[in-house]
């Protein structure tokens, strides 16, 4: 949970400076699931995942039928497919306002904040039972022990505290924009290059 520990930042968001090396995460906004001694988790928030639907994914797991309209939630039928990370790219991971828990496998985050990993919570989903705001990500972001802390000490990243609206409004670099807005940083003001003072 959020501030349970001194140091570790689950619950908070993961802002890539400009000068981000690894391509999978430029310009990304990652919130935060799991951080501890033993590593860390997140899922990537801001990149849709190609070629694919939430319908069609729904379709392809047997969860509706595709070509029945019928079949879905209309508030949902839309919603786009992310790309949670390189970790476990096959597997769904949903980030969900907490209306919807289900006891033995969801993991509230913090207030407001729930990932669930199983295919009961996209069914709830479907069929209009689910939580009320949700994004769905393919995969997630993973450091080992320690990874995580050397790449916010080399500036890899900013981190910010969490504004749920985030992981739900916007789309693409427009969240990456409004994460840095949350800071009060403008990022054309942000310089991609790196030096010592």
């Amino acid at each position: 949970m959020s501030g349970e520990k001194p140091g570790y930042i689950d619950g908070q968001y993961l802002i890539a400076m400009p000068t981000m090396e690894d391509g999978r995460f430029a310009h990304s906004v990652i919130y935060v699931c799991a951080h501890s001694e033993e590593g860390a988790m997140g899922i990537v928030l801001n990149q849709p995942a190609p070629n694919i639907t939430f319908r069609q994914l729904l379709g392809q797991l047997n969860i509706i039928d595709p070509d029945d309209d019928a079949s879905m939630a209309i508030e949902f039928s839309d919603r786009k497919v992310y790309r949670g990370g390189p970790v476990d790219a096959g597997r769904g991971f949903v980030l969900h306002s907490d209306d919807y828990f289900l006891d033995e496998t969801s993991l509230k985050i913090e207030e407001g904040v729930v990932l669930t990993a199983t295919v009961e919570v996209l069914r709830a989903i479907a069929s209009g039972n689910g939580p009320k705001r949700a994004l769905l990500a393919l995969g997630y972001a993973g450091w080992a022990p320690g990874q995580l802390e050397a790449e916010l000490q080399a500036n890899g990243w900013l981190t910010c505290e969490t504004d749920p609206s985030l992981i739900f409004e916007g789309e693409g670099d427009q969240k990456w924009h409004n994460a840095l807005g949350i800071l009060g940083i403008d990022p054309g003001m942000l310089s991609s290059d790196i030096g010592q003072a």
